[in-house]
């Protein structure tokens, strides 16, 4: 059985690697005690010349460079495997890269640096630091490292693998524990473009593609898409090597970027059925809503094509969903053996890889392209912290899908010598049972029509069918399964279990027909699966015949055709529309005249009038909030997926809330300032003041409260004698005086009105730096002729307890 080519081709450069394994260290880890091989500057070219059971010709041990590449470009990490296949195992190993015809006893003669990527695992010789072997001696199937190229111009490199199991070392100057890789040369450079060999199979070749994904929350756990995970539909084909689908280090076609960016298959089969003379089969199968489901609930999705000596490549791809432009796939996958055969089977674990059309990091990021747009590349765990793939130590990214390819049938005369097993005469498979209905939940139908009766009327095979309406499409980059169903089915009283009854085969697709224009005969053949049990002879056939006209009138203005296309979208969503379908010319006519044979074909379609339902994006993040402080409002909106024209959509597409966060601060606020006070002296040098009161005190920060008392010089006239001491107390005593007579009077007489007496003095605001005092005088009668603006309350204020604090 072939192995299976990685599923990341790197840049293919020349220049070699070699894994030489040391013997001498192996034998150090088996089961009973060696020698020890002295350990010295020379150490690691005793390595390689060290002795050992040597054994040609197994196939249990297998060392490979991921990517599978035949160069290397100067300066890259390639991660580098060492496995046993099931049952075997491994105990010892050593790993060395040297270049070419290099003996390894110099420092120079080793090309490139090994990386450890599990220490527990794997190690650097303590004798020979340039080669990695085990860091302890157990049963292993399976170890990995990281090989850094050597700088440009260091030629081809060889790596090389030796490993122990018991007593038993193994190792091989060619084959599957040697591997060869040569510098890439600086023009071809990121370009994956791996020479493919002509191919000198016979006949042709039919194979059955199966697509198992395996990316779940499970296996992915890291922002796994939990309601819109899915796998878009797979599109590809069997083609020539003059036709390139997708490759490493290429650029996406239109038709690639719409698979990778939006899971649309129709422009890429569009660009296939253009290359008609370069493909032989259009590959398709449907998506798959969700991602993974168990196989007991879902069977794998799987397509059948065929390949020939020109046409023996395969190519396929399908999206990853929701992603920036990620994808998984084959390229170019070569089905044609050395040996002038067809390979059996293929299996093939799958990582994602980039179209370069997008910027996202994440599944659902928004949509950034790509300007300009960049080559296409495998993901890798180091790519971004934000990818749902990082791993800050460098290591592998889990597989998220297995595709499997087997070969189910040969038809024409087959030149390899290689003689078919079991599963290779059994051609044909009887059609899977379905299992239960995974049609995806954005395409919706009508019930199945009941079974039609069987085409056939005798125990000759038959088929009947059944049939459904698809009655609406709610997401177009979704593909909706066939509206038709076939089943297997005989005549009435024919049964597979009765003993006289052979079970045959499905045939085989009718053969190309014999000729190129005009009358001409194709064929197709079909297997006995189970001979009758009464050992009677199978008289049913296995081979039938018929004629087959390509161009009816072939004259020298005869145009060659291709085959009709299939069917396109009808031009309508509801109700009448349009659908077309084309053809193109082959071979124009010898005369040299004009092509005058229809190339499109238009018929009238009708679509199913159906109300349809939104189909909304997830909402988007919560906004930042519309403050910086306190309370404030955040916003998040969602996209409308489904097409406008499809109807109205009452659904909201912005949602607003509330949000509150950290109080703002809140500085001080004061009063006005008061007036002036009158001067503390009655004459010579004095001083008045004016007051504020706090309203509210700082909070949260806020900005704390400036002064609230300020006093300024007053200066009167120049006091004379008697002294200054005694015209204040003449002052106070007059003042004493004058409140008793106010205080004996009835009030004060006042224009329009009567006043009551001034009220004492109120305490002083302050005990010293200068405070202020107050005094009212109210209304106590007011006459009739009085004016309201004349009489009123009044109010002194004065200043108090001025010397210092």
């Amino acid at each position: 059985m072939r192995l299976p080519p990685a599923p990341l081709r790197l840049s293919r450069s020349p220049a070699l690697l070699a894994l030489a394994l040391p013997l001498a260290a192996v034998l150090a880890f088996s089961d009973e005690t060696l020698d020890k091989v002295p350990k010295s500057e020379g150490y690691c070219s005793r390595i390689l010349r060290a002795q050992g059971t040597r054994r040609e010709g197994y196939t249990e041990f297998s060392l490979r460079v991921e990517g599978d590449p035949d160069f290397y470009k100067p300066g890259t990490s390639y991660r580098v495997t060492l496995s046993a296949a099931t049952p075997s195992y491994f105990r010892g190993f050593t790993l060395i890269a040297l270049k070419e015809h290099r003996e390894g006893d110099k420092e120079e003669d080793h090309a490139g640096t090994f990386q450890i990527i599990d220490e527990e695992e794997t190690q650097f010789m303590s004798n020979c630091p340039v080669a990695v072997t085990e860091s302890t001696p157990r049963r292993r199937t399976r170890i990995q490292v990281f090989w850094v190229a050597p700088p440009a111009g260091t030629g081809c490199v060889i790596l090389k693998a030796s490993i122990v199991q018991k007593r038993i070392i193994y190792f091989q100057d060619e084959g599957s524990l040697t591997k060869k890789l040569c510098e890439q040369d600086s023009m071809f450079d990121g370009v994956t473009d791996k020479p493919i060999l002509d191919c000198c199979a016979c006949g042709t070749a039919k194979y059955r593609l199966t697509f198992y994904g395996n990316w779940s929350e499970k296996t992915h756990p890291k922002d796994y898409p939990r309601r819109a995970n899915h796998w878009s539909a797979i599109i590809g084909g069997s083609h020539s090597k003059n036709y390139v689908l997708w490759e490493y280090g290429g650029y996406a076609s239109e038709g690639v970027k719409q698979v990778a960016e939006l899971g649309s298959p129709v422009k890429m089969e569009e660009e296939i059925r253009q290359q008609s003379d370069e493909v032989l089969t259009v590959i398709k199968a449907k998506a798959q809503w969700p991602a993974w489901q168990p196989l007991n609930v879902r069977a794998a999705p799987s397509a059948e094509f065929s390949v020939d000596r020109t046409r023996h490549l395969m190519s396929f791809l399908t999206m990853m969903g929701p992603s920036p432009d990620w994808n998984v796939g084959l390229s170019a996958e070569d089905l044609c053996t050395k040996e002038c055969g067809w390979v059996q089977k293929v299996v093939q674990d799958l990582i994602p890889w980039d179209a370069g059309t997008d910027s996202g990091v994440t599944y659902e990021s928004p949509n950034r392209p790509t300007i300009p747009q960049e080559k296409i590349r495998p993901l890798t765990s180091l790519d971004h912290p934000q990818s749902p793939f990082y791993d800050p130590e460098g290591g592998s990214i889990t597989q998220v899908a297995r595709v499997v390819i087997e070969r189910i049938a040969r038809k024409g005369e087959q030149c390899n010598i290689v003689p078919d097993n079991v599963d290779d005469i059994v051609a044909d498979l009887a059609p899977e049972e379905k299992d239960e209905d995974d049609t995806p939940e954005t395409c919706i139908y009508s019930n199945w029509s009941p079974w039609s009766a069987c085409s056939s009327s005798t125990c000759d095979k038959g088929k009947r069918m059944r049939q459904r309406m698809l009655k609406a499409q709610l997401d177009l980059s979704v593909p909706c399964p066939d509206t038709q169903d076939f089943q297997p089915c005989m005549g009435p009283g024919c049964s597979d279990e009765e003993g006289s009854t052979c079970t045959m085969s499905e045939w085989i697709t009718w053969s190309p027909c014999s000729i190129s224009c005009g009358m001409g005969v194709r064929s197709r053949e079909r297997y006995v699966k189970q001979f009758p049990e009464d050992g009677s002879v199978c008289m049913l056939p296995t081979e039938e015949t018929e004629k087959c006209t390509v161009n009816e009138e072939c004259t020298s203005s005869s145009c060659l055709m291709t085959e009709w296309g299939e069917w396109d979208e009808c031009s309508a969503t509801c109700g009448m529309g349009m659908k077309k379908r084309h053809r193109m010319v082959k071979m124009s006519p010898a005369d040299g005249s004009m092509c005058k044979t229809e190339t499109s074909q238009a018929e009238k379609c009708m679509m199913p009038e159906y109300t349809i339902p939104c189909l909304l994006s997830p909402w988007s993040e919560w906004s930042d909030c519309s403050v910086t402080c306190g309370k404030g409002m955040r916003t998040r909106q969602r996209m409308l997926k489904s097409l406008a024209e499809l109807g109205d959509c009452n659904e909201e597409l912005e949602q607003v809330e509330k949000c509150m966060l950290p109080e703002c601060p809140i500085d001080c606020e004061l009063t006005e300032w008061s007036q002036w006070s009158e001067c503390n002296k009655s004459c010579g040098k004095g001083h008045m003041i004016r007051t504020r009161m706090i309203q509210m005190e700082p909070q949260f920060g806020g900005a704390p409260c400036p002064e609230t008392v300020q006093r300024k010089k007053c200066r009167l006239r120049k006091c004379r004698n008697p002294s200054f001491q005694k015209l204040r107390w003449r002052e106070a005593r007059e003042s004493r005086r004058s409140e008793q007579l106010r205080e004996e009077s009835d009030g004060e007489q006042f224009p329009g009105c009567r006043m009551r007496p001034w009220t004492a003095w109120s305490e002083c605001t302050k005990l010293c730096g200068g405070g202020i005092q107050e005094r009212y005088m109210t209304v106590k009668k007011r006459f009739k002729s009085s004016q309201f603006t004349s009489c009123k309350d009044k109010k002194e204020i004065r200043a108090c307890n001025v010397h210092p604090c």
